[in-house]
């Protein structure tokens, strides 16, 4: 069944008139006459008792009136959610993110993003720079948030959010009363560093900051991609990290934060997708994501604690 025919039916069968029903819909009456025959002749019955001086409807009709206006709303209802899935309004998105974009700029897109979007359902993922990028390959997320560099020809990237490397120390830590750390000295004593993925990331911007210098730094412990569990060795007092800015907003006991006297170029946090990939949930995102830039200043000088 058309559903121009069933809403031609239903004009009939509430006016009880053809003249009134052709002036409901703005036509004119042969048309609609014609109409409502070819539904009758494609249901196999009458549903106009047209017998008589005012038109009545069958049981058939009567029986159809429900089911009609049932097609009719399931219609619209289809054509709203298509429209809203195409603007973006509804629809899903899987978003991946390493660990330490929860301390700088995830939760307030995410907050910002669920505001302009409500209808749109978020499925995050807490993964590993390789994960997330392979993930994003093999389309099980659409946009991921990690730390540059990485370099894939098939993937678009915005940064997000300019950070600085700090130093985390053990509060009772021989340097932490300097204003500023020198990396040569903070390189000496016992250091912790995060995993080494194959995306370079965290790990190759640490790296690069020894080798600029030419110290090789006593590292206590490697393999530790959770800055979180990072800060929590540096409390231990097992030894001092080199961390991203962001993360100063994990106040910890026993953990301060100091800006390095050997600058090093900022540290960006990023968003990642798919070039082939395009859906309206996924640029809605890309812009809300964009259109604040997140600059994570390092802690002050000597003096603030955790």
């Amino acid at each position: 069944m058309e559903l121009r025919r069933l809403r031609y039916f239903l004009a009939v069968a509430e006016e009880l008139s053809f003249t009134r029903a052709a002036d409901r819909l703005q036509m004119a009456q042969p048309p609609l006459s014609t109409q409502i025959q070819a539904l009758e002749r494609e249901l196999g019955v009458a549903l106009f008792d047209r017998s008589r001086r005012a038109i009545r409807l069958t049981a058939a009709g009567r029986a159809l009136v429900p089911e009609a206006r049932r097609l009719l709303a399931d219609a619209e209802h289809t054509v709203r959610i298509v429209r809203h899935a195409g603007d973006g309004t509804v629809g899903r998105l899987a978003v991946g993110f390493v660990p330490a974009a929860v301390n700088g700029v995830l939760p307030d897109i995410l907050r910002r993003y669920r505001a302009a979007y409500p209808g749109v359902a978020l499925s995050l993922y807490e993964r590993s720079p390789d994960d997330l990028i392979r993930q994003l390959h093999e389309r099980r997320l659409e946009v991921a948030f990690l730390f540059a560099p990485y370099h894939d020809e098939a993937l678009h990237s915005r940064c997000i959010s300019v950070q600085h490397l700090i130093a985390a120390l053990p509060e009772a830590h021989a340097l932490a009363q300097q204003p500023a750390i020198d990396v040569r000295e903070l390189a000496l004593g016992p250091i912790i560093l995060p995993t080494k993925h194959e995306t370079p990331g965290l790990f190759s911007r640490i790296s690069e900051l020894f080798d600029q210098l030419g110290v090789h730094p006593n590292v206590v412990q490697r393999e530790v991609w959770m800055m979180q569990t990072i800060i929590g060795l540096v409390a231990a007092e097992l030894g001092a990290a080199i961390v991203p800015s962001s993360v100063a907003a994990q106040r910890r006991a026993g953990v301060v934060y100091r800006a390095l006297v050997q600058e090093p170029g900022p540290v960006e946090m990023t968003i990642a997708w798919l070039r082939d990939v395009e859906s309206a949930a996924l640029s809605g995102f890309v812009r809300t994501a964009a259109s604040r830039r997140y600059d994570i200043a390092a802690p002050p000088a000597a003096g603030a604690t955790g």
